[in-house]
């Protein structure tokens, strides 16, 4: 049995011991070395070496931390969404007779897409028309018939005021009279035969108006044009193919602007308002974009609770497309925040979170912060005064009102 590595290995576990459970023991041993010559020759003291730490007192690091401005802003994923998109479709049943415009292709609004075979309808519109004038005619003649039934009742009345003034004093019959009565009611009779005639007139003219416009609407269906500028997202209906009532004519798109779609949680919703400026980069090529805020729903999914935001981006190139992935960044007001390392966070008794800070007398104070953006520096927090200590190393082996032995970062230890 070699007896060195046995050795070697008590040697090196007692040093490890030493360095780890005996650590303030070997650190007074070192300094009162240090300080044995010194107070032997009863010499000075060197710089700082009555000003020696509390053994028992927790060493922790700090780090000294200034608040600054941070331009905040509200990040969210989104996509590109084309400002319109429109399926034109066909509303009646016919045969296309124009030549098909391929996909890719500007249209104006206006521009025809699909012109469909009118067949029968011009003739259809002809006997419409030729039914209106017909009708149209015949109301004159209705008029001439209630005009004539009126004066027959005026005439008839008249006769009838004087038999029964004869009557009265003996010098007309009563059969007299009585065939005046019934003139005077079949004149009546005759005036509301006349009305409804003349109503008739009129009716069948409206329902020849009905059918030209009806007949004439069928025939504009014919016709379908592009309801904006934008691009033709696929070819229009092919020469001779046949569309029924909701066939695909074509897909029209408008690019410009384009729309910028995120969706933001409800806790960063309050930060954005209509009308903030908004920056994105594209995924593809990590192109910049800006735009402003044209939409902030006032509903949320109910699924995930987020709020839909769309953004206004001029587009006039048509360089972005339809459906691109982008992260967005939406403006809002500035804050003054501290940067602090991720580990500096830590958790009082009551679940707050917050850091460790000292003051002045090396006392421990917890202050609860909030978040506001996590960056590979580290995170953005707030709640802090302008200056403040942080324990950055240590802070979970020490409570508020504890007095420790702070170390700050980047100057040399005391």
């Amino acid at each position: 049995m070699r007896i060195f590595p046995l050795l070697a290995a008590l040697a090196v576990s007692a040093l490890m011991y030493m360095a780890i459970f005996e650590r303030d023991a070997l650190l007074g041993l070192t300094q009162g070395t240090t300080q044995t010559p010194a107070a032997e020759t009863g010499g000075p003291d060197p710089a700082g070496a009555s000003d020696v730490a509390d053994p028992d007192r927790v060493k922790v690091i700090v780090q000294r931390s200034a608040a600054a401005p941070l331009a905040s802003a509200v990040i969210v994923r989104g996509q590109t969404t084309a400002a319109r998109q429109v399926a034109v479709k066909a509303e009646t049943s016919a045969v296309v007779i124009s030549t098909p415009l391929r996909k890719g292709a500007t249209v104006r609004a206006g521009d025809v897409l699909c012109e469909l075979d009118p067949g029968p309808r011009g003739a259809q519109l002809k006997e419409a028309q030729a039914r209106r004038e017909e009708a149209r005619s015949r109301v004159p003649e209705a008029q001439a018939r209630v005009a004539e039934a009126q004066a027959r009742l005026e005439e008839t009345l008249i006769k009838l005021n004087a038999a029964q003034k004869l009557g009265k004093g003996g010098f007309s019959s009563q059969t007299t009279l009585a065939t005046a009565e019934a003139t005077a009611a079949a004149a009546r009779a005759s005036v509301s035969s006349a009305k409804a005639g003349l109503n008739a007139a009129r009716a069948g003219i409206d329902a020849a108006d009905a059918a030209v416009a009806s007949t004439q609407a069928e025939i504009d269906r014919l016709t379908l044009t592009a309801p904006f500028e934008g691009l033709l997202e696929s070819d229009t209906a092919e020469l001779g193919s046949l569309l029924q009532t909701g066939s695909l004519c074509a897909q029209v798109i408008q690019l410009d602007p384009i729309k910028l779609v995120g969706f933001v949680p409800e806790t960063e919703i309050d930060r954005v308002i209509f009308g903030a400026q908004a920056q994105a980069r594209l995924a593809a090529g990590s192109r910049q974009i800006a735009g402003t805020v044209s939409f902030v729903s006032r509903a949320s999914d109910p699924t995930t609770r987020t709020f839909q935001v769309e953004i206004d981006v001029p587009n006039p190139d048509l360089s972005i497309r339809d459906g691109q992935t982008a992260e967005i960044a939406i403006a809002s007001a500035g804050v003054e925040a501290h940067l602090l390392p991720q580990s500096a966070l830590t958790l009082n008794d009551d679940g707050t979170l917050g850091v460790r800070m000292i003051n002045a007398e090396n006392t421990v104070e917890f202050a609860a912060v909030d978040l506001l953006r996590d960056t590979p520096q580290g995170i953005w927090v707030t709640g802090l005064p302008a200056q403040a200590n942080v324990i950055v190393m240590g802070q979970e082996y020490v409570t508020a009102g504890v007095t420790v032995t702070p170390t700050f970062r980047g100057e040399a230890p005391q």
